[in-house]
């Protein structure tokens, strides 16, 4: 009887320090715009990384229009409901887009930074680029944020998956801006590819 316990709790407790949470707080790029939740890509995250050896549990709290500001506002309540292992952060667009100060979208991703480091967890922080009539200055101070904010706090810098598909015309929406369905599955594989090294 002993041993028929000792054999499940061993299989418990291997099975739970082999088991993590992964959040994703992004914007409409990671809600699934315009589709099911479900047909998501972080959704479709969690079996692919089983694939490379990595029992995960991953939480969709991306925010279909959300800023940097308003990820900064949600992220102590998910930090505190969800207690995750790891955090990618998918957010800038949304200011990129409205012309918001570089300064303001960093200080709140290094504050989100700052928070999620504050609880163990591993922040992992995705590039984003704004559309090049936006002008090259500001273009180019805007892309600059991520890399200087992945070096400062040892967070590492994942690859912008929208540059991989925005010429995929069959993949994007008719804004020319958001993933289709169809996108979804390719961009799980592309992220999962991408963050295993970190896991």
């Amino acid at each position: 009887m002993m041993r028929f316990l000792s054999v499940v709790l061993f299989v418990f407790f291997s099975f739970t320090a082999h088991s993590n949470t992964l959040l994703v707080v992004g914007d409409s790029l990671s809600a699934g715009y315009q589709m099911p939740a479900e047909q998501s890509w972080p959704i479709l995250l969690a079996p692919i990384l089983e694939q490379h050896g990595h029992t995960m549990t991953v939480v969709n709290a991306s925010i279909s229009g959300d800023t940097t500001g308003n990820g900064l506002a949600r992220l102590p309540k998910l930090l505190q409901q969800h207690n995750p292992d790891y955090v990618i952060i998918e957010l800038g667009a949304n200011d990129g887009l409205r012309g918001f100060a570089p300064s303001t979208i960093r200080n709140n991703l290094s504050q989100m930074i700052t928070q999620i480091h504050a609880t163990g967890a591993k922040a992992l922080l995705m590039q984003i680029h704004v559309p090049p009539n936006y002008g090259k200055r500001y273009s180019e101070v805007f892309s600059s944020i991520y890399p200087q904010l992945s070096e400062q706090y040892n967070a590492p810098l994942l690859p912008f998956f929208l540059e991989e598909i925005i010429l995929k015309q069959e993949w994007i929406m008719e804004d020319g801006l958001h993933p289709k369905p169809d996108a979804q599955p390719w961009i799980a594989r592309f992220v999962a590819k991408k963050i295993t090294p970190y896991l």
